[in-house]
């Protein structure tokens, strides 16, 4: 055997040992699931996450190939995270709520956290017409863009485990709330009219606010819609004075609830 062989035996023994050890990572990741599920313990533990990834640069402090190797790092951890979510969720989560409940912020974290994809359907939408949303209503009227959000949700139970981002306005209309429920749950996103003031009073992209940016008007709009929230919602999460963290692992906890995880 010469030299080159033997260094192509070796290499096919360490991608045997690569492959046993991802084996081995993935079913412990379950284990640790089912510990968590069946102890009430919090899923996101983001603080665990940064110290592995701090004793991971540790260790490579000093080699050469350090880049290379924590790029495949990443890459096992995202794939980590989607086992979790996959086990967490054999559907969609769909949020819904008044703009600046803060739809966006949690659908970007739960990303994060559990690498899952996100639609933003005003993004998609927005980008599908090439024209803003404020553009859409003026040119062609909300009743448009209303047919277009039922379109963009019938399009998504084709998918599952995405997280889907509502317009305000998105359950408004009946055939959109059973749309969304036919592979999703429903979280509704609550907030006080403050709160919802000082999240948009900066943004120009809320057809609906433009002129009317004060709390009254708000809380007016929000009380119109409060009865088509509630009913389209399979469970309720309120954002006021809570941490990112916090919102997502009570979201969690009650969808676990609802599909009987938790006891």
């Amino acid at each position: 055997m010469n030299d080159l062989e033997m260094f192509r035996e070796e290499l096919a023994h360490c991608d045997d040992k690569l492959l046993d050890a991802l084996m081995e990572r993935y079913t412990i990741i379950e284990k640790i699931m089912v510990y968590k599920e069946q102890y009430g313990m919090p899923i996101l533990q983001p603080a665990q996450e940064e110290k592995q990834k701090r004793q991971m640069l540790k260790k490579l402090h000093s080699n050469k190939h350090r880049e290379e190797i924590y790029d495949v790092f990443e890459s096992i951890m995202r794939n980590s995270k989607k086992i979790q979510a996959r086990k967490l969720f054999d559907y969609n989560i769909v949020l819904i709520g008044f703009m600046g409940a803060g739809k966006s912020t949690i659908s970007d974290y739960l990303s994060a956290m559990f690498a899952m994809d996100v639609v933003e359907m005003d993004q998609v939408i927005a980008e599908r017409e090439e024209m803003s949303i404020s553009d859409i209503f003026e040119t062609y009227g909300e009743e448009y863009f209303r047919t277009r959000e039922t379109e963009l949700l019938i399009e998504m139970q084709a998918r599952q485990n995405v997280i889907v981002s509502c317009g305000g306005g998105v359950a408004m209309r009946e055939r959109n709330v059973e749309e969304m429920k036919k592979n999703g749950r429903v979280v509704l996103l609550k907030a006080a009219p403050e709160t919802i003031l000082n999240r948009v009073k900066d943004s120009d992209e809320r057809p609906l606010l433009n002129g009317h940016k004060n709390v009254e008007y708000i809380e007016n709009l929000m009380e119109a819609r409060r009865d088509k929230y509630e009913a389209a919602a399979d469970i309720i999460v309120h954002t006021d004075n809570k941490t990112v963290l916090q919102i997502c692992e009570e979201l969690i906890q009650k969808l676990l609830e609802m599909d009987g995880e938790y006891v």
